[in-house]
């Protein structure tokens, strides 16, 4: 069993287009939607959820009105003014450090983990998907992206799948490093812009400073060749494994659309240039590890 997680330094560069047609190629797959923040898998591949569970992460802090002798002490610890004169607790401003409930002479104080959204296990047409909601102003980000990823890896070795391919946030915070933490490989897809080139090298880095094998793949290349071949050469010049590129088509618009992934929709220049993408990345990752398998008919020779 491998992980393969498809990042990226900004966000809109492909990374979900590119997921969901891998997972059509590819055999035996768990899919991971781990931007959880702005989860937008289950837009293209149709999940139906099978199980829905709460995920509890954080703590917030609740006073007891009726314990309360309004001795002001939680007041005056407070580092994040969350407490009002009248003793109510701002949830949006309480960082859920704990420090009222430890000092209050009274007890008056309750500290509770707090449900922060939900994880989902569903089912596609192309395998088994791990997917989450994240509630508005929630934190713990990285802790639900571990979650989801100890879910999916649980799964792969119960049903003997091979792969699991994950949609990773953008950036370089947290919740991208709990995605591409351990896995096996990370796919950096960038756009030939000055700030998609920036933001890969960023994101390169951070997979470096992991000591993860990195390889890159460049999205709307001709829409400015000199910038990709740039791209290109950076990748070769600091052993970034180049992977390909894919060319800009309306296709990949309308494919979303009609809520399809790229390759079940099309026929066309990107999708042809995605199947030779993914025959790129088996190909390294078979370089790892044990060979991962096409499932018959969808590549040609």
């Amino acid at each position: 069993m491998k992980e393969l997680t498809v990042i990226s330094g900004k966000g809109g560069s492909g990374k979900t287009s590119l997921v969901a047609s891998f997972a059509a190629l590819g055999e035996l797959v768990v899919l991971v939607d781990a931007d959880v923040d702005a989860a937008d898998l289950h837009l293209v591949t149709g999940p139906e959820i099978v199980k829905e569970i709460d995920f509890k992460g954080g703590y917030e802090a609740q006073i007891d009105l009726n314990k309360c002798t309004a001795c002001g002490d939680c007041i005056s610890y407070c580092q994040f003014d969350a407490i009002d004169n009248s003793f109510v607790v701002d949830k949006t401003s309480c960082e859920g450090c704990g420090v009222c409930a430890y000092f209050c002479p009274f007890d008056a104080v309750e500290f509770r983990q707090k449900t922060c959204g939900k994880w989902f296990i569903s089912e596609t047409k192309h395998g088994p998907m791990i997917h989450a909601r994240l509630g508005i102003m929630e934190e713990n980000s990285g802790m639900l992206v571990s979650v989801l990823r100890k879910e999916a890896r649980e799964i792969a070795e119960r049903e003997g799948r091979q792969l699991i391919l994950t949609d990773g946030p953008p950036g370089i915070g947290c919740p991208v490093i709990s995605a591409i933490t351990g896995t096996d490989a990370v796919l950096i897809i960038t756009e030939p812009t000055v700030s998609g080139f920036h933001d890969m090298k960023r994101v390169n880095e951070l997979a470096r400073s992991l000591t993860t094998p990195v390889m890159v793949c460049v999205n709307k290349s001709d829409i400015n060749p000199a910038l990709s071949n740039e791209i290109i050469h950076y990748a070769q010049k600091n052993q970034i494994k180049y992977v390909g590129s894919i060319p800009y088509d309306t296709d990949v618009i309308s494919a979303m659309v009609a809520k399809q992934c790229l390759i079940d929709y099309s026929n066309g220049p990107a999708a042809e240039a995605v199947k030779e993408v993914w025959r790129n990345v088996v190909s390294f990752l078979s370089n790892i590890h044990a060979p991962i398998y096409y499932p018959k008919g969808r590549l040609k020779n």
